[in-house]
């Protein structure tokens, strides 16, 4: 844990060991995950088992501000703060023996789970067009049911600049997490001195869990071109998607769904069910079940560090408030969240990960 926590940086505004000249951020964000597999981060095998290859086309650079790019430029490579994690665990449950040999798991397996995304870059661009958005409500005379909501019609000149936006900013994320799956895998390589192939740590999958994307649904039986927007939901693609990479067409795309540092996690696949009823996505995780303010507050007066050693799992993380922000209480059991999908079948149960060290921002 140590050499990982020293390895990869997190906290609030923590700084990476990639520093980017401008034609190198330009590159990033038009070719994500491509960009740090071209310069060593990573193997390019990697982008096959990535959504959407490791990036999705249609980035303009020409339309981040430049506050965003002075954000992003020192963000490359680190996991940030919140809820945002660095987990290594183990397998200790099997639902689905056939699906888990398709994603090369098997029980008491070793993993590592890797949640963060575009770090100050995505946030400033979200800042930067919710602007556009609010002006472009009134300039259409759009009524919404709540202020907190902004929208433009996508033919609109504001909804293509944000889209284009978005798209950098996915793929600034998708190439955040390559880095740092690749100095994860450096750094299990130096303290098990072994072999790449003798330790056979390959990629399951890479998923987004906020982005908007342009796919084809039936919608009254009827084909239809929609933009889905996932906010804290991910993708659940049935067996033979197009999309799908070669190695999983006949299982279903891979499922993400963490939970909290004391419990679990758990790996699904998509099914076809998703695409009827919820336009192929599912939930992305527990949610939680208190603010963070509320967590601070009850975690008041405990060491959180060592109540998760007590159940054998070492923490790492910045401050002591990001850990009672993140206690395991804060959030909904996870297992409870997991069963109500799998149980309604738009994403089907293949295996648990339990924790056992935990990196936090």
């Amino acid at each position: 844990m140590g050499v990982l926590h020293s390895e990869i940086p997190s906290g609030v505004g923590s700084k990476g060991k990639i520093r980017l000249s401008p034609q190198d951020e330009r590159r990033l964000l038009t070719s994500g995950a491509r960009w740090a597999v071209e310069n060593g981060y990573g193997e390019a095998s990697d982008l096959e088992r990535i959504e959407s290859g490791g990036y999705i086309e249609g980035a303009d650079p020409e339309l981040i501000s430049q506050k965003a790019y002075e954000r992003g430029r020192a963000q490359q490579g680190t996991l940030g703060s919140g809820n945002h994690f660095l987990e290594i665990q183990y397998v200790d449950e099997i639902y689905d023996e056939k699906a888990a040999q398709a994603l090369g798991l098997f029980r008491d397996q070793m993993t590592v789970m890797i949640h963060t995304g575009s770090r100050g870059f995505g946030h400033q661009v979200c800042t930067d067009f919710l602007e556009v958005m609010e002006r472009a409500v009134s300039k259409y005379g759009i009524e919404l049911p709540d202020k907190e909501l902004a929208c433009a019609p996508f033919n609109s000149p504001e909804a293509r600049d944000y889209l284009a936006a978005m798209r950098a900013a996915a793929n600034y994320a998708w190439a955040n997490r390559q880095c740092i799956m690749h100095w994860a895998r450096e750094a299990f390589l130096r303290v098990f001195a072994a072999t790449p192939k003798d330790l056979g740590m390959g990629l399951i999958y890479d998923v987004a869990h906020n982005i908007a994307k342009v796919e084809d649904h039936i919608v009254d039986g009827k084909n239809m071109k929609l933009i889905v927007h996932r906010k804290g939901a991910t993708r659940a693609f049935p067996p033979g998607h197009p999309e799908l990479p070669a190695a999983y067409g006949k299982t279903g795309q891979p499922v993400l769904i963490p939970g909290d540092m004391g419990r679990a996690s758990f790996v699904l696949i998509g099914t076809e069910k998703a695409m009827q009823e919820t336009f192929g996505s599912t939930c992305h995780g527990a949610g939680r079940m208190m603010s963070r303010h509320q967590a601070i507050r009850r975690a008041k007066g405990r060491a959180i560090w060592r109540e998760m050693e007590d159940k054998g799992i070492i923490v790492r993380s910045a401050g002591r408030e990001t850990l009672a922000e993140e206690m395991p209480e804060a959030y909904k059991d996870i297992t409870n969240v997991v069963d109500v999908v799998h149980n309604a079948g738009i994403s089907r149960k293949v295996a648990r990960l339990r924790p056992m060290g935990v990196i936090k921002g």
